[in-house]
């Protein structure tokens, strides 16, 4: 594969400046520091929103199990159709505009209760509605019909690859039970008794964090309880702020991130991709561990496939990184809980991180399965190029009104 350029030509720079001009300011600009230290207070501020997020899963936790006491199966009766559980991840990630958010969620409620076959396909729709950021990203490019051709392909490959990856893997695991046995098995080697060193390090690091957390945490159960609302209400509380505050936080540590971490994001970029797959993947994911956000990753390569940077060949394996890298907030999510919490919290981000890692060997590891996501990208993409119609069908339907039809008719019928 031939490697482009990675110096920026007359036409690719408008693309960057603009990208450049739309960071956002640190999120604790009010702290009147330049300079070195400004990055020590961003520094701190990304520390500080990872204790609060750990806490907030914790909180969440906490509250699902006041709240339903031993019921937690029955209140997710409604979604035991895996259909149903896969739609509702898709939905809260495409309203929230982060996987993370959603994952992180549901490694608190797994912890709380939440049964792991109701989660698995919840994890699963996460990965589903986190493509939506990118296809968005690409509709800014409607006015340039070749330009727009590029970047919808770039985006929606995205969603091809997420969709044949619940299409295999969704059925493997009704069938049998992959992603769960082997999530299991790999939280018994981090959490359980028979894990030898590996375990026992997890094990400590994990009572450290809890330990750490676990006072504010307790905080927010106290003063919730303090209400008087009982149980039930005490609970949901204790959930929506829980909830309110992984949103909060994800979104100023995303920001953070991205003003201390996306100029060194983009040199990952431009050195890697056309550099072939396996590099393509490995900066992808790396990528995504540094500014903690797929979609940050692929919505910045998608306006550089748009001006013709990169090939759609090239994003690919790029995107296919991404989703193994947004796994790391789950995983961080998990060490919020210890014993037998810990090993449920574990085995859930768990099975995030191994519904990417095993779609990755099969899709794009396969030769005859490989081709088939930029195959769909590009038809897609030269249709709606055409049309506009197709591009707004495609993302309202895929993200909000095929996801709701099947809620609906489910719970009908």
């Amino acid at each position: 594969m031939q490697t482009k350029s990675r110096e920026l030509t007359a036409t690719e720079a408008p693309q960057v400046a603009q990208s450049d001009a739309a960071l956002p300011r640190s999120p604790l600009s009010f702290i009147p520091v330049k300079g070195t230290a400004a990055n020590i207070r961003d520094w701190i501020g990304v520390v500080i929103g990872i204790y609060v997020l750990i806490t907030a899963v914790q909180v969440i936790g906490s509250g699902f199990k006041v709240a339903t006491g031993d019921q937690a199966e029955a209140l997710f009766s409604f979604a035991s159709n895996p259909l149903v559980a896969l739609m509702i991840g898709l939905l809260a990630t495409a309203l929230t505009q982060s996987s993370s958010t959603t994952t992180s969620i549901v490694v608190g409620l797994v912890a709380g209760g939440m049964p792991m076959a109701v989660a698995i396909p919840m994890l699963m729709g996460a990965n589903l509605g986190t493509t939506m950021t990118n296809t968005l990203v690409s509709l800014g490019m409607a006015r340039d019909k070749d330009a727009f051709r590029r970047a919808f392909a770039a985006a929606t490959v995205h969603d091809f690859f997420n969709l044949m990856a619940v299409l295999i893997l969704l059925p493997l695991e009704l069938m049998f039970g992959v992603l769960e046995k082997s999530s299991h098995w790999m939280a018994e080697q981090t959490h359980g008794s028979d894990g030898g060193i590996v375990a026992t390090v997890f094990t400590g690091l994990g009572s450290f964090v809890k330990a750490v957390t676990t006072p504010l945490a307790h905080l927010f159960k106290s003063a919730a309880g303090s209400l008087g609302l009982g149980d039930v209400w005490t609970g949901g509380l204790l959930i929506v702020l829980g909830v309110v505050l992984i949103l909060a936080v994800i979104n100023n540590i995303g920001k953070l991130l991205k003003v201390l971490m996306v100029g060194k994001a983009k040199d990952v970029l431009h050195n890697a991709i056309g550099r072939g797959p396996i590099t393509g993947i490995f900066s992808g994911a790396l990528m995504t561990i540094m500014v903690q956000s797929s979609s940050t990753t692929t919505s910045l390569a998608v306006p550089l496939a748009g001006s013709g940077t990169f090939t759609l060949r090239q994003i690919y394996p790029f995107t296919v990184g991404a989703n193994i890298g947004t796994t790391i907030t789950a995983l961080i999510a998990a060490f919020g809980f210890s014993g037998g919490e810990g090993t449920l919290a574990m085995q859930a981000a768990f099975v995030h991180l191994l519904f990417n890692v095993f779609a990755t060997l099969i899709i794009f590891g396969l030769p005859f399965l490989r081709p088939l996501p930029p195959k769909g990208a590009e038809l897609l993409a030269k249709v709606s190029a055409e049309r506009k119609i197709w591009a707004v069908l495609w993302t309202v339907g895929v993200f909000v009104v095929v996801p709701l039809l099947l809620i609906l008719a489910t719970n009908i019928f």
